[in-house]
């Protein structure tokens, strides 16, 4: 299983979002490639942004290694999910795909057509955004096991 986790600069939410499942996923040596990309490219290459790596730590996750990189077509072909965090997001991932089968890789990362909120402006966002994203990690862990 390859999952990608989008957001929109690849240095909050995403990078969260794959330090913690890469991590979830070792843990029960799953096998699994996990990365994430930003459908803007403002900061390519960059470390995530400090609060986000920071609220990590606290919670014993570790991202700071993890790079900004920019979504593109080609990872279409190179993942086998890909879970964008809002619906603007959604529609700058979905403008890329060049078929259905694309168009069926694509989710939005939380059920129910819910949003997980861009915490950059606002620094009270970064623990609740880390423990939405760690509880909904966990969750996506057993729905894909489930069904493989």
């Amino acid at each position: 299983m390859k999952i990608l986790m989008v957001c929109l600069g690849n240095i909050c939410r995403s990078p969260l979002a794959e330090g913690i499942m890469r991590h979830l996923v070792d843990e029960q040596e799953l096998g699994w490639e996990i990365a994430s990309a930003g459908t803007g490219d403002w900061h390519v290459n960059e470390p995530a942004d400090k609060r986000s790596i920071s609220v990590a730590q606290r919670f014993g996750y570790d991202i700071s290694k993890q790079r900004a990189r920019h979504f593109n077509s080609a990872h279409f072909n190179q993942f086998d999910r890909i879970l964008v965090m809002d619906q603007n997001n959604l529609k700058d991932v979905l403008k890329l795909a060049k078929d259905q089968e694309h168009r069926d890789k694509v989710a939005l990362f939380l059920p129910d057509d819910l949003e997980v909120a861009d915490p950059y402006f606002d620094e009270r966002l970064f623990e609740p955004v880390f423990l939405q994203i760690e509880e909904r990690c966990k969750q996506l862990i057993e729905e894909i096991k489930a069904n493989h």
